[in-house]
């Protein structure tokens, strides 16, 4: 499978769950290190005019969400992702489309994750994602961990 086949198939994935549907949320870029997810503001709006805190922290997760998931399907593995745990701090208010990046963290490792994931059949992974504001602050940020369970192997 290509990058691009690939980045279709997470949209399509991201599509295929009706709450995230509803989000409108599209991949951005990415370049092997970050994935970046793009969601309009119109689709996350609050009462005050800017983007709803949950839409923030939901479009982060799917962000680092899929950045594993790609990580994992890069390393030639077959496994599910989940959020382990997260903490987020919101530091301005947001009035303009969501742009959500996810990064590994400094400490952590792909090569490392991956090698773990193949010997034990899990691993874990510690990401950062951020949204920033378009004069290039931030508006809000999270650190993650995520696990991924590598899945049986069908029989043959």
């Amino acid at each position: 499978m290509t990058l691009d086949d690939s980045l279709r198939a997470l949209e399509a994935y991201y599509a295929s769950m009706p709450p995230v549907a509803a989000m409108d949320v599209s991949v951005a870029g990415y370049d092997g290190e970050r994935l970046r997810l793009h969601a309009p503001l119109a689709s996350h709006v609050n009462d005050k005019g800017s983007a709803f805190g949950g839409s923030l922290v939901s479009v982060m997760t799917l962000a680092a969400w899929g950045l594993v998931t790609l990580r994992v399907e890069q390393a030639g593995l077959d496994a599910e992702v989940y959020v382990a745990d997260s903490s987020v701090k919101y530091r301005a208010p947001l009035l303009d489309d969501l742009e959500a990046e996810a990064t590994l963290d400094a400490d952590a490792d792909w090569n490392t994750f991956a090698r773990t994931l193949r010997e034990r059949g899990r691993a874990r992974v510690a990401l950062t994602a951020r949204i920033g504001l378009p004069d290039g602050g931030t508006a809000t940020e999270m650190q993650a961990r995520y696990v991924a369970i590598r899945r049986p192997a069908a029989n043959a």
